[in-house]
Parts: C-alpha cells; structure tokens; sequence
C-alpha cells in the first residue's frame, strides 16, 4: 500500500508524528509532501526534528498568501506530484489550506482520500478552518472521526457510510512526550525571559483572525492579559507579533513576557509547569485537558465540546467584558475534581488509521478480482 501524507503547518507536523511512527512499524509505503504553508522555523522544520519524523519527500514551498492564493499554489503544486505517484490513499490533517486543496487534488484525479480529524464543527462560518473541513469532508473516501462528537456531526450530514471512529492521534503524540518530558528526557521549557518555572504562571497563546486582526479586539485582549496577576507566558505566534505590529500595540506590557512558538515538547513541557492556559488554538485546549491543566478558551464556540462539558476549559470570547477579579478567578481556577474519562481515545489511533486504510485497500483488491 502506497500512502501520501500532505502537511503545511504546524498542528499537521504533530499529528504526523504518530502515523509516520505507525507506518514504519509496517511495509507499507508512506511519503511526506510539505506543502510549505508555515514557512517560520518554529512552525515547522522543529517539528520535523523535535519529534522525530522523516524528512519530507516533497516539498512544495508555497509560502504565505492570501486564502485563495495559497490554496490555489498549493493545487497547482501538487497536481503533478500526486499524478506521477499515484498513491492508493492521500491523507490529509485538520483544517487548513493545505488540507482542503490536497483533498480536492487527490479527489479531482480520482485518488482515494482519507481525513484525518473529520467531523470537528464550530459552526461558525467567519472561520475560514470550518470551510476547510467542511469542504473536506464533504469529499473525502474516508472520514477518520476523533470522537463520537464528531462521527455524530458527519452522519447529521449525511456522511455516516463514510466515516470511522479512530480516536484522536494528539493523544498518541501528547502522552509519549508528557512521559517523556516528566522522565527528563526533555531540556526545560523554553519560556520568555521573566518567567521563573518554579513559580505560578500562565501560558498563553493568539492567532486567529478573529482575535488578532481588529486592533480594537486584540487590544483589549492584550489589556486582561497585561493586567492579570500571576505572569503570563506569551508564545507569540507570527501572526500576532504581526497584527501587533501592523496596529501600534504593544505585546510586552504588564505581566505578559513575550517568546517565541515553542517546539512541541517544550509546548508540553511548559503547559505541566504552568497552573492554565489562554488560547485560541483548538489543539492546546485539548493538550491542556490531556495533560490535566485548566484552559481558559478566548472564543465564543468550540470544535472539542468534551473539554468544556469536563470543566477543564472554560470559553470566554471577551475579557474584558469581565472585572479584573472575575477574570482572575477564571485562568486561575482550581481544576476540575472527578475522572474526565478518555473522550479522545487511548493513544492507539495512529495505529487504527494504517489498519482501516490496509483493510480497505484489500476489500478494494478482492472486489477487483472477483469483478
């Protein structure tokens, strides 16, 4: 069996990891296009190396751009590539540009396509990811659904005799680095200058648009930031020292010290020493209920439901809308009590993805010969 796996940017990179480990423990043959999407360093080579996965066979190098011209170089890119391999399945992660334009390369050259991580609705249609997985699925041979949150949303749209409970491989990744780093294997977590580990903090990140691109918004979430308490451990993503940048605002300011994106072991490294998390990021919220930190979630929706039913995330799409001390008391609340549950999966969904990819391969095979 002839696997492609197309990747772009960082959250992809860590939910390679693991089918890259799966598919090396098989004679399966699995390929790596990099589509180029995150060019930053620390959005992308340190994954390749902090994590252990193979150098990419291809790499496409499309760069930035806007959404129409990003996802539209990364199909003219490709076409060529997935035409001379002609792959039995292309796999696709998540939900950005270079998952949807890699689904409808594949799909428009009558290759088999499987998702990975389908069925996830915010139902929010400013976000441009919601299209991408939409439009992904919608097309997509085999939905591979991490939770039964997600395969009841699929068979709502009709898509049921498509998809496939797996499980969430981010739980395969997260735990086998958690261990890792609590065994010491891992360096310290790379924290911003002012950021003593040994005492309270929080970590936080910005990147979406919604949140990044008003400066009157990002402004204001910078403010409760600034204005908390404890330090804040800011892991500026380029979009946001960007935004920032372009609107005059000030990331440095009260109690925020400001670092760079953190390699994913160092990611974990620093969640385990904070006391919560503020994001906008879909996967740290649910690294954060992994690895038993409370998440504080500046959006007004979710596509992972079960860490705000557990108590362990919390959405607060403004602030400052909030008193200082309201605002305290939510990043610092105690965690939740009670078992949480593995909504998620028991970090063996790698694993399933190669066996239900092998499985349909073969019943395409004898289907073939019996004809």
């Amino acid at each position: 069996m002839k696997v492609i796996s197309i990747v772009g940017a960082r959250p992809q990179l860590v939910k390679l990891a693991p089918i890259a480990a799966a598919f090396a423990r098989t004679e399966h043959e699995h390929q790596i296009v990099h589509t180029g999407q995150h060019y930053d360093a620390d959005l992308s080579d340190v994954f390749f190396s902090g994590l252990g996965i193979p150098d990419p066979d291809v790499h496409l190098g499309v760069g930035s751009g806007s959404h129409g011209v990003q996802t539209g170089a990364v199909l003219s890119a490709l076409d060529p590539v997935l035409e001379q391999a002609r792959p039995d399945w292309v796999l696709v992660y998540g939900d950005t540009n270079s998952t949807v334009a890699g689904a409808l390369s594949a799909v428009k050259m009558h290759l088999k396509v499987a998702h990975l991580e389908a069925g996830l609705r915010s139902f929010n249609r400013r976000m441009p990811e919601e299209h991408n997985r939409v439009l992904t699925d919608h097309c997509a041979d085999l939905l591979l659904a991490p939770t039964e949150e997600a395969v009841r949303h699929l068979a709502s749209e009709g898509l049921a005799h498509r998809t496939r409970l797996v499980g969430d491989v981010m739980v395969d990744i997260c735990l086998r680095i958690r261990d890792q780093v609590r065994s010491g294997a891992f360096p310290a977590p790379e924290l911003p200058e002012g950021i003593d580990p040994a005492e309270p903090f929080l970590l936080a990140t910005l990147h979406r648009p919604d949140n990044t691109d008003d400066p009157e918004r990002l402004a204001a979430i910078i403010g409760s930031l600034a204005r908390l308490p404890v330090p804040v451990a800011l892991a500026a993503h380029p979009r946001l020292v960007a935004r920032a940048e372009e609107h005059g605002i000030k990331l440095a300011q009260g109690n925020i010290r400001v670092g760079r994106p953190l390699p994913y072991a160092s990611l974990v490294a620093a969640v385990l020493a904070s006391i919560g998390v503020v994001t906008d990021s879909g996967g740290l919220q649910k690294e954060a209920f992994l690895l038993e930190r409370v998440c504080t979630t500046v959006r007004p929706e979710t596509e992972w439901v079960e860490t705000v039913r557990t108590g362990w995330n919390i959405l607060v799409p403004d602030p400052h809308t909030l008193t200082p001390t309201e605002w305290t008391e939510t990043v610092t609340r105690p965690a939740p009590v009670g078992d949480p549950g593995t909504p998620y999966g028991d970090g063996q969904a790698a694993r399933n993805v190669v066996r239900l990819m092998e499985e349909l391969v073969e019943e395409g095979r004898e289907g073939s010969r019996s004809a």
